[in-house]
């Protein structure tokens, strides 16, 4: 289990939630992006709960390992979702990255590349 600390609290979680929720959270600070996510959380009678954090930019989440006398919290939905959106912000981030490294304004029409080309019939007349 892991134990994240957040804003002055912290709750108890399973290891692959923390590490994936750790993986998104920076993906949304490096894109200067915020969401609010919902994580299961095992509270100190044993019970599972549910927490709501704020993760961004501005987040400074630690997390460490706890031993529990109950068992792992394992949602592999969570994990899930929170991979696909890491992959999704990463994507956005290294599209940004390139198109910032690059002179976006070619030297001559004819060095511009085309990722999709369509072919016109010239004697088809104007497209409806």
């Amino acid at each position: 289990m892991h134990r994240i600390n957040y804003a002055g609290g912290s709750v108890l979680t399973g290891t692959e939630i923390a590490k994936a929720l750790l993986a998104y959270a920076e993906a949304l600070a490096k894109n200067e992006d915020s969401a609010t996510v919902e994580i299961p959380v095992r509270h100190a009678d044993g019970t599972i709960g549910a927490a709501e954090l704020l993760i961004g930019p501005a987040s400074q989440l630690i997390a460490e390992t706890e031993q529990s006398k109950f068992d792992e919290i394992v949602d592999t939905d969570t994990v899930k979702q929170f991979s696909r959106m890491t992959r999704g912000l990463s994507h956005v981030a290294v599209v940004e990255s390139q198109a910032a490294s690059e002179d976006q304004t070619p030297e001559h029409p004819s060095d511009v590349e085309f990722d999709e080309f369509t072919s016109v019939d010239p004697d088809a007349g104007p497209s409806q």
